[in-house]
């Protein structure tokens, strides 16, 4: 994708709860405006890794770096300035929904900046606009659909104007025609933009619409089984597991 270096790096990564490890020696770069997928199946670990990835959780071993700072070991204003380069976007939208919708964007604005109120409401507006969410500004989330409460979410998480995005599930829920007009807001933003999407889902057609490249988790294996561009996987990889998941193929009872 890119000449420069990955803007996330991700090294020799183990992870579990309790003494149990989930995934083991995970590694994998991210390059910048790439479009990344994180997929496999159920109980893989693919929300796990990236509620690791932003810090949520502490890893067992490993390390994640973020524009070559290790976010695992980061403490005080150099952790704070690594969860500034980045926005989440959680599975639910994670909207306050007591709150219009310019007062769920201009939010991160009051507490991580300096600007004045009118400042906040402006970049705020530009926001929801880069999302198409244009005079929905005094709206609450419950007046929403729930594809707009998507791009909601999105558009508070580039409230402080991020290199990175995180998905989780983003379009868990949703129509066909809803979660296309996602896909095509999530490429938009990284041709346009330059922003790089770290994206957990498995959605098949949001995928191939999406993926620059995937990794794909196996929770036997405890790690991943395949990396590259899902088309190729499709019709290319040797792993049956892979051709099943990406053809979309049922497995057979024995």
């Amino acid at each position: 994708m890119s000449q420069s270096p990955p803007v996330i790096e991700v090294k020799n990564l183990t992870m579990g709860y309790d003494g149990k490890v989930v995934l083991k020696d995970v590694s994998f770069a991210v390059d910048q405006a790439e479009v990344f997928v994180i997929l496999g199946g159920s109980g893989c670990g693919k929300s796990t890794l990236l509620k690791h990835m932003i810090g949520l959780y502490a890893p067992m071993a490993g390390s994640v770096l973020i524009h070559g700072q290790d976010i695992v070991t980061a403490q005080g204003r150099k952790r704070r300035d690594i969860l500034r380069s980045f926005g989440v976007m959680y599975q639910s939208g994670a909207l306050f929904g007591s709150m219009t919708l310019l007062e769920n964007m201009t939010l991160p604005l009051e507490e991580f900046t300096a600007l004045p109120k009118s400042a906040r409401e402006d970049v705020a507006r530009m926001k929801l606009k880069l999302v198409g969410l244009s005079g929905s500004e005094h709206k609450i989330p419950s007046e929403l659909s729930g594809g707009m409460q998507k791009r909601a979410a999105i558009a508070r998480a580039m409230a402080l104007d991020p290199g990175i995005l995180f998905l989780d599930e983003p379009q868990a829920g949703l129509d066909p025609v809803t979660s296309a007009g996602l896909d095509e807001l999530i490429l938009s933003l990284s041709a346009n933009l330059g922003i790089t999407f770290v994206i957990v889902t498995h959605e098949l057609p949001s995928i191939f619409a999406v993926a620059h490249r995937v990794i794909m988790l196996d929770a036997k294996k405890r790690g991943i089984v395949a990396e590259g561009a899902p088309d190729w996987l499709r019709d290319h990889s040797d792993n049956p597991l892979v051709r099943q998941f990406f053809n979309r193929k049922a497995e057979h009872l024995q």
